[in-house]
């Protein structure tokens, strides 16, 4: 089976290696067709992603077709194209009890904690498969992205009233952004490359857009009617970002965590209580927030065909990888094509 394991920081290895594709009850085999790279696929290449052990097969934006099923089951069949849900909880801690399965005390995710979708085949659960009859490996590929974006904005609880400021406009700012204008609320958007900031105008269709400099402080209110924003998303993964994002809040406004690094964060604390905010992590997602992108997508209310900039075959990925990490490469999404 075609393989790339990331051996260590900055050493993909393209290999053959054995698979034993015996399903367990409940377990489906799928054929890998499409593996989106992520920002946590990038830093664990650079050594950098919280969490992470080598060696390790990454891969958990993933575009999929069952090809066996372990026993029947009434959402699948042979065949179906799916979407995975790449968080694997154990269902009894207190978080899996309570539904919140995207925190569990034990989480394993596919291409983090454990081996993921850099090869041909993949055994998974069943209840982590979400299919759809006209979606494209590549566009299911990307429902994991999605709903990263997804679940933050619903964390937040965003109504009419809010204006929103998302600091980050890399592909998980960009989910972000996705769900903040079906919400139809005032958003800017604010990031230190103007390439990036561009493309959210063109392609994201977002109208307010502003550069991460020393201005940012003057010039947000002035695209909000004086106000500072009552929801504002990190999403950079930025320690000095993040704890900047704490000015940018209103008076009795949210601040949302989307990106992670391996570090503490500290902040002002009577500035913290003065303005009471409300300081929001945001880990994975829900099994339904799955089903309502697919359905978005399907309904054609969400368009990902501009994320796409590059691309690689399996067997090439490991030479593409560097290319894609240079601050010149306009990567906003790479896709990896197994068919």
């Amino acid at each position: 089976m075609q393989t790339v394991t990331l051996q260590a920081p900055g050493q993909l290895h393209y290999h053959e290696s054995t698979f034993d594709a015996t399903l367990l009850p409940g377990e489906a085999l799928v054929r890998i067709h499409r593996i989106g790279v992520c920002g946590t696929d990038l830093h664990a290449y650079r050594g950098r992603q919280p969490f992470f052990t080598y060696p390790r097969i990454l891969g958990h934006e993933l575009g999929v077709e069952v090809i066996e099923l372990a026993d029947e089951a009434s959402t699948l069949q042979i065949g179906s194209r799916c979407s995975v849900e790449p968080y694997l909880n154990c269902g009894h801690c207190i978080a899996c009890r309570r539904g919140k399965t995207n925190c569990c005390a034990s989480l394993q995710v596919l291409g983090v904690h454990t081996d993921g979708g850099m090869r041909e085949y993949l055994k998974v659960p069943v209840h982590k498969l979400h299919p759809s009859l006209t979606l494209s490996y590549e566009q299911l590929a990307l429902v994991e992205t999605l709903a990263i974006g997804a679940h933050a904005v619903e964390r937040a609880g965003l109504t009419p009233q809010d204006t929103v400021l998302v600091i980050g406009a890399g592909p998980i700012g960009l989910s972000v952004i996705e769900f903040v204008k079906l919400a139809g609320v005032p958003l800017v958007v604010t990031d230190r490359e103007e390439t990036r900031l561009a493309f959210c105008r063109s392609q994201l269709g977002v109208a307010q857009t502003l550069p991460a400099n020393e201005d940012l402080p003057v010039r947000l209110p002035e695209c909000l009617n004086g106000d500072l924003p009552t929801v504002v998303f990190d999403a950079t993964g930025n320690p000095a970002s993040m704890m900047k994002a704490f000015d940018f809040v209103a008076q009795g406004g949210k601040l949302v965590y989307v990106g992670l690094f391996q570090g503490d964060v500290t902040f002002q604390d009577p500035m913290f209580h003065r303005k009471e905010i409300t300081l929001m992590a945001s880990r994975n997602a829900l099994p339904g927030t799955f089903t309502t992108i697919i359905r978005a997508m399907e309904a054609g209310r969400l368009d990902t065909t501009p994320w796409i900039t590059h691309r690689s075959s399996l067997t090439a990925v490991a030479g593409s990888f560097p290319g894609w990490l240079e601050p010149g490469s306009g990567v906003v999404k790479a896709m990896i094509d197994l068919s």
